[in-house]
């Protein structure tokens, strides 16, 4: 899009520049034989259209390369400067406004046309250096400004590692509620961060026409809805896109990079790309494994083996936490209560899995 933006600029600068010099060239060659045609003003237009597309279409990449590095440090930088340093080009350029006006009425060529282009350049560049630059003496002008300067010191003397980062949410994890009631008890900290784009892919999930995914968007949105009313947590809606990427977790990845922020996420493949690049990564699956009982190979415990396994004579029974286990030989207890023992246990960031088998047939071995 952005590139499609600054091809567009190029052919209408090139028409323009058709339209003004082409007739001039065509008067100061004095051909003869060229036709009379080429001097209409559309068709001049369009050869300076295409001449300078032409000539400039490999620069398009690097120009939007260089406009995408500087919307990621504009990005980052505090909004304090960006508004200060703004504030201090429009007062440049405004004063530059006032300078230009008397030069109007003199009638030197130069004077009127190359100066007032250097007076503006240079008073807009001094100017955001000034607001930029004094920033801190302009905030101090202010009573609120002042007030959070104070706060922003204070935080200043926490170290940087002991700071709370911002928590990125991403879908599953609003869809699933367990960061609610995390959120509720107090263990998450910081500012709780929902982009934009991931409110787009839930309002897109509630408006599905199936029924399931119908329910699951509407859940999400209720789960925030609580997040943001009910509970004592900083949530901050991140109104910006990355055009460029049209995937979630990347767009989510790459967030977390600009804001220096944790991915909270229930997601493994989320999980694993983030590990990939170095973005850190709160997984609510990893929190209820941790806070699940710890369960070790030869202790016993009863279940109900609720269906066959994937594996011949293999049975499936679940704990009350939803937790699988997988009981060899399980096959003809199916529907019934068992004493089983534990012979080992796997526990990943997807989940957990126990590993048992009868008591009886421990027992016959």
């Amino acid at each position: 899009m952005l590139k499609s933006i600054v091809q567009l600029f190029f052919i209408l600068a090139g028409g323009t520049l058709g339209v003004i010099f082409i007739p001039e060239l065509i008067s100061l060659l004095n051909y003869s034989s060229i036709p009379g045609w080429l001097g209409n003003p559309y068709v001049s237009a369009l050869l300076g259209a295409v001449i300078v597309f032409a000539a400039t279409f490999w620069v398009a990449d690097h120009i939007v390369h260089g406009m995408r590095v500087l919307e990621e440090k504009i990005v980052r930088a505090p909004v304090t400067d960006v508004l200060f340093g703004t504030f201090g080009l429009v007062f440049g350029l405004v004063v530059a406004f006032l300078i230009s006006l008397p030069l109007d009425s003199l009638y030197l060529p130069v004077v009127n046309s190359v100066l007032p282009i250097f007076i503006t350049f240079f008073l807009g560049y001094f100017g955001f250096q000034f607001g930029f630059k004094k920033r801190e003496e302009l905030k101090s002008l202010l009573p609120a400004a002042r007030a959070a300067s104070t706060a922003k010191k204070k935080e200043e003397t926490v170290p940087v590692e002991e700071r709370a980062k911002v928590k990125i949410l991403d879908t599953s994890v609003i869809i699933d509620g367990r960061i609610a009631d995390v959120c509720q008890t107090g263990f998450i900290e910081g500012t709780l961060v929902i982009p934009e784009f991931v409110l787009e892919e839930l309002q897109h999930i509630a408006d599905s026409s199936d029924v399931l995914k119908r329910n699951r968007g509407r859940r999400g949105l209720d789960i925030l809805n609580r997040i943001q009313k009910e509970l004592p947590v900083n949530v901050e809606i991140y109104e910006g896109d990355f055009e460029d990427i049209h995937e979630v977790d990347s767009k989510l990845v790459k967030l977390a990079k600009i804001r220096e922020g944790m991915v909270v996420t229930n997601d493994f493949n989320l999980n694993k790309v983030c590990d990939l690049q170095g973005v850190e990564v709160l997984n609510i699956n990893d929190l209820a494994n941790s806070v699940k009982p710890v369960v070790l190979p030869g202790e016993e415990m009863n279940v109900q083996v609720i269906k066959d396994g994937k594996e011949q004579d293999q049975g499936v029974a679940y704990l009350d936490d939803g937790t699988m286990i997988v009981v060899e030989g399980g096959r003809e207890y199916i529907s019934k209560t068992v004493q089983v023992v534990v012979t080992s246990v796997l526990q990943t960031s997807a989940g957990r899995m126990i590993f048992a088998k009868p008591k009886l047939m421990e027992k016959a071995l």
